[in-house]
């Protein structure tokens, strides 16, 4: 069955209400990014959204392999997995603004590779070797939670390669735009292939830009933040871009240079000026239901086991009032929409 999350920045003082709301909005997934000099810290606020809510399932999107080392977040996501009854996914991504804004760079393929596998091990209970010291969780011998699943986000070929081979669940952060989809899928499914590893062993999904309103212009016009970002992902410093359709390739070399990283996230984002309506038509689903019930039709019908909703929030500022605004914002989205796919 279709899993179906939402992305939300943790907020104090709003993160366990809004939880136990998109609880009862029928969403499956609360994801929320960590990345300290942009949004509160997600960990001790998720512990909070578990004993709000009681199905929902709870996690980072992302978190990284640069900001913290290995055994510092297997501690902090076995802790949340016990606190939460099993209700844990890591997803994980190679770090961005986590990375830039304290002015280091953000983790190789490989270095997430590597992170990603230690997470795994320290979670499982298993001894690590840290530099020649035998490492591993010493409390897990009184209280053993359940291993954390590990969900690689993933944008470039490279990484989607790696994330099928290690991961427990990979989500493609390409877009919304079916060529996009479609194309990430078949390198995921060829790397399958290639190894020998079944596709019933790996749940495969993906981040999704999508914006309900009854108001096209208006839904386009929120979802232009989230299109640019993610266009930003396609276009990191020295990524490839000969892999990319043309109309996203030449916006991709424009992040390379001109993305306006102090504002990641945000609407005020001067790089915003180069993501036209047609594009953001093209790369995000914005509309009214109807339209959305049509493309991410389109894209589940591709194979995806999971879609993670990347919204748009009418209010900027404060912090939290922006995330209850973008719950809200949902609201159409889980009501008009995500029942049309499960009843199928």
């Amino acid at each position: 069955m279709t899993q179906f999350g939402i992305v939300m920045e943790a907020s104090p003082g709003y993160t366990a209400r809004l939880a136990r709301e998109i609880e009862a909005l029928g969403f499956d997934v609360l994801l929320c990014p960590d990345t300290q000099n942009l949004s509160p810290d997600p960990f001790g606020q998720l512990a909070l959204a578990a004993h709000a809510t009681t199905t929902l399932k709870l996690g980072t999107g992302v978190t990284n392999p640069v900001t913290r080392d290995a055994a510092v977040t297997a501690c902090a996501l076995a802790t949340l997995q016990a606190e939460s009854n099993g209700r844990v996914i890591c997803g994980i991504g190679r770090g961005d603004s986590s990375a830039a804004h304290i002015g280091i760079k953000n983790g190789t393929t490989a270095q997430l590779r590597e992170f990603v596998q230690r997470v795994q091990a320290y979670t499982r209970g298993e001894t690590v070797d840290r530099n020649g010291t035998p490492s591993r969780m010493r409390w897990f011998d009184s209280l053993r939670p359940e291993p954390v699943v590990m969900d690689v986000a993933c944008t470039g070929p490279q990484t989607i390669r790696m994330a099928v081979d290690v991961g427990d669940r990979v989500s493609f952060a390409v877009g919304s735009a079916p060529e996009r989809i479609r194309w990430a899928m078949d390198v995921a499914l060829e790397r399958l292939k290639e190894t020998g590893r079944p596709r019933e062993s790996l749940r495969i999904g993906a981040y999704i830009n999508l914006v309900c309103d009854p108001d096209e212009q208006r839904a386009i016009n929120l979802g232009r933040m989230i299109s640019g970002m993610v266009a930003h992902f396609a276009g990191m410093k020295d990524a490839p871009l000969d892999h990319l359709p043309e109309r996203l390739k030449s916006i991709a070399a424009h992040m390379q240079s001109g993305y306006d990283m102090k504002r990641h996230a945000q609407e005020e984002g001067g790089h915003l000026n180069v993501v036209p309506d047609d594009f953001v038509d093209w790369f995000s689903i914005c509309g009214p239901p109807a339209k959305c019930r049509a493309r991410l039709g389109e894209l589940l019908d591709m194979g995806l086991d999971h879609v993670y909703q990347l919204g748009g929030s009418p209010v900027a500022h404060p912090h939290g009032a922006r995330q209850e605004a973008m719950v809200e914002q949902a609201r159409l989205y889980a009501t008009e929409v995500l029942p049309h796919f499960r009843r199928r």
